[in-house]
């Protein structure tokens, strides 16, 4: 029987100050009306296995690139009660610095990323500077030692990670930016991650600016609906701060920080 999973989203950091033009691909460069954005781990859980989506940046990273952080990942997963560092599996859904910092928390962790998206960063496109600009060098030559180390499970394409949480090559923001599907009580939740930032980019098709294919990225938005049966409001984007008004805390403690996503 498939498991029916617990999935939870937890804010670590955000930034306040970027803009609409700043965001979304195609619109007026006059338009400086705010658009704020978070960032999120994520978290997958059952009584048997308990899965960790992503791993963030640490407040190194965070100052180099104007982030606020409000808590480690480390810390922010603790807050949910997951020690990372017991944590056997990690889905990485791309390489960029906010998904794939603090490496280190997870000593134990086998981590998940697709094939393409490690060839992409560490290959010709990294050596211009529009295309390395989301990625952190650091970052990317630890998942390298951890691929020496034999903790590097690579995907291609789709698989599945666990009963009833699987990986699907997306592309477009990133060329191996992948999405995760986990089967809740409710039917299928489809973690978006950068695949699409946030909720306007699913409902007008309207691509985030920084893309490595506009194509794929716009295909993307209608698999993304696919994976979740037609159900758009099962897709949750990587980075919207409406994630923490649409869903629920678990409890009143967490509020603003950490929300239950299967419900």
């Amino acid at each position: 029987m498939t498991p029916h999973y617990e999935v939870y989203a937890i804010r670590y950091a955000g930034f306040a100050a970027r803009t609409r033009r700043e965001t979304f691909l195609g619109l007026d460069p006059h338009d400086a009306a705010p658009m704020p954005i978070d960032y999120f781990l994520w978290v997958i859980r059952d009584g048997q296995r308990t899965i960790v989506v992503d791993t963030g940046f640490d407040e190194a990273e965070g100052a180099a690139r104007g982030r606020a952080i409000t808590h480690h990942p480390r810390a922010a997963l603790a807050l949910l009660g997951v020690d990372a560092g017991q944590v056997e599996d990690v889905i990485v859904t791309h390489l960029h610095y906010d998904h794939a910092g603090t490496l280190d928390a997870f000593p134990r962790a086998r981590f998940h990323l697709q094939e393409a998206e490690m060839a992409y960063a560490t290959g010709y496109c990294m050596a211009h500077e529009a295309l390395r600009h989301p990625y952190s060098v650091e970052h990317v030559v630890q998942m390298v030692r951890c691929v020496y180390s034999g903790r590097v499970r690579f995907v291609r394409g789709d698989a599945e990670i666990a009963p009833g949480v699987t990986v699907h090559l997306i592309g477009g923001h990133a060329k191996g930016v992948q999405a995760v599907r986990v089967e809740t009580r409710s039917g299928p939740l489809v973690l978006a991650s950068d695949t699409a930032h946030f909720y306007e980019n699913l409902e007008r098709h309207r691509p985030f600016i920084i893309t490595h294919d506009v194509e794929a990225t716009l295909r993307g938005y209608d698999r993304l609906r696919a994976l979740a049966e037609g159900r758009l409001e099962r897709v949750v984007p990587g980075h919207d701060p409406l994630v923490l008004e649409r869903f629920t805390a678990p409890d009143a403690r967490f509020a603003g920080t950490i929300v239950r996503l299967d419900r």
